[in-house]
Formats: structure tokens, sequence, C-alpha cells
């Protein structure tokens, strides 16, 4: 049973930084693409950031140059590292695993950026 447990959130100010952690299991992570969504109250799930199993990365255009996702195949993680949060940051964020039209994710963990 494939299952992904996210980690990191929580209350940061304006401008501060957090660190996003996603540990997969139950299945080879060598070969997910994996991906960060947030969904903010009222409003559509949204791609955040994502990085194939070769390692390219994509980012939507309103993190980029504050956001950075990686992986690590061995330890079977992917985080993302956010920088220069801004009030509009706030959202539950999720991991997303995928391979071919299999999709898993995890549970969501809260991020709230004070102004």
């Amino acid at each position: 049973q494939v299952q992904l447990v996210e980690s990191g959130g929580g209350l940061v100010q304006a401008g501060g930084s957090l660190r996003l952690s996603c540990a997969a299991s139950g299945i080879i992570f060598g070969i997910l693409h994996m991906g960060w969504y947030r969904q903010a109250p009222g409003k559509q799930r949204e791609l955040v950031a994502a990085v194939a199993p070769g390692g390219t990365t994509t980012y939507t255009d309103s993190v980029k140059g504050r956001f950075t996702i990686s992986r690590d195949n061995a330890k079977g993680t992917v985080d993302l590292q956010m920088n220069s949060l801004k009030p509009e940051d706030t959202s539950v964020y999720y991991c997303k695993a995928q391979f071919l039209s299999h999709e898993y994710w995890g549970q969501g963990t809260q991020v709230s950026v004070s102004s």
C-alpha cells in the first residue's frame, strides 16, 4: 500500500521560510513523478512544484525564485523549500505521487503566513 506522509508545515511571518517534506513508502520511489500542490479555502487545488524521476523541475509562476523542490530517491523523500513566504502562500499543501495513471496523495499539511 502506497503511503505519503507530509511534515514541516506551520505558521510563519511574511518573509520567512519553511521546509516541507514528504516521505513515500510502499512503492519504488525512483519511478514516481512527485509534486506539491496547495489548496486555499474556496479555491481549487493547484500545482506548486513538481519533479520528474530524472530530476526535471516545474514551478508555478507565483513561486518561481522563492520555492525549490528536490527529491532524494535513496530516502524516498521529496522536499519543498519555501523562502520569502507571502500571506497568499497560505494553504494546505499536499504531496502527490504519480506513476502512469496511478495517483497517490498525502493527507496535507497547513502552511500559514501572517502579514
